[in-house]
């Protein structure tokens, strides 16, 4: 049986899961211009896993009160 892949692009839905957030906070991060970066396929959004990876590790915090570690 061959090996599978891992997506390397996913859906709003499985982006927002992927980060335990709901689809809707997801949506409106990309409409404020500050959740993590996407890219347009014919219309559709789609997020690549490794930037959704990325954006998370920028936005570690050392407290809830401090600056980003």
């Amino acid at each position: 049986m061959p090996k599978q892949r891992p997506v390397r692009f996913l859906t709003t839905a499985e982006a927002a899961e992927l980060l335990r957030l709901k689809k809707h906070t997801l949506e409106n991060m990309r409409w404020q211009g500050t959740g993590p970066k996407f890219r347009k396929h014919g219309g559709r959004i789609f997020y690549h896993r490794a930037e959704l990876e990325q954006w998370s590790e920028q936005n570690r915090r050392q407290s809830s009160s401090g600056p980003r570690a």
